[in-house]
């Protein structure tokens, strides 16, 4: 697993750089805002540990330019603002999880691991490829974008973990608890029925891309190429 650390704390860097990499993780530093956005789009990591307080650029800034660019990669947000305020706008800015300072090592491994294995989803035994297929779309598991032709789709981050888990199992019902809980980590106060909202904004972006976004009453949703 690829990581990049984006983090001014020397000291810190320093710290869990070493703790992951004995866990066997490879870890980029970035230690400016400013130098994040590039770093992220070169090296494509499967997640993003995120300090808010970074010189250059606050994190905030750089989470919110990165998802409007169309970067997916899972972000896990490292910061001392711990209220319950900053944390309800790191997750609205397009922030997977959040973890306050001084946090848990053992923790902070768990965490990592569960948004890798979220933005990866079901595969089949028999996939190993890197890159996944269905209609037009093309799906790079390395960095989480999926593409139509040459361009990255322009989708929110929650449209964007709805379309992952589902090309992880193109033609195959995907059972709408299931997908809840990949589109809405960790927001126990977004109500059930909203994974319909995403759907359907969703099916609307798919419309000129050769897949069709179908809902199966009962069971959930599946992702098909068009004849």
């Amino acid at each position: 697993m690829q990581l990049l650390l984006i983090e001014d704390d020397p000291a810190l860097q320093t710290s869990l750089r070493r703790t992951l990499e004995r866990r066997g993780m490879q870890v980029r530093l970035c230690a400016d805002g400013l130098l994040a956005l590039a770093q992220w789009r070169e090296h494509a990591p499967h997640v993003v540990l995120l300090d808010l307080s970074l010189p250059g650029l606050d994190g905030l800034d750089v989470l919110a330019q990165a998802r409007a660019s169309g970067l997916v990669t899972p972000v896990l947000i490292l910061t001392a603002r711990g209220t319950v305020g900053d944390r309800v706008i790191g997750l609205n800015t397009g922030a997977d999880d959040y973890l306050a300072k001084p946090f848990d090592l053992d923790e902070l491994e768990a965490r990592v691991r569960a948004l890798h294995r979220r933005a990866a989803g079901p595969i089949a035994d028999d996939d190993t490829g890197e890159l996944l297929a269905c209609g037009q779309l093309r799906l790079d598991r390395s960095s989480g974008a999926i593409h139509h032709g040459f361009k990255v789709l322009d989708l929110s981050p929650r449209e964007a973990r709805l379309l992952r888990a589902l090309m992880q199992r193109p033609g195959r019902a995907v059972a709408k608890e299931n997908l809840f809980e990949t589109v809405f980590p960790g927001e126990s106060e977004v109500h059930y029925e909203a994974i319909e909202v995403v759907a359907y904004r969703l099916r609307k972006k798919l419309a000129d891309t050769g897949t069709t976004l179908v809902t199966l009453r009962g069971l959930g949703y599946l992702l098909k190429a068009q004849a």
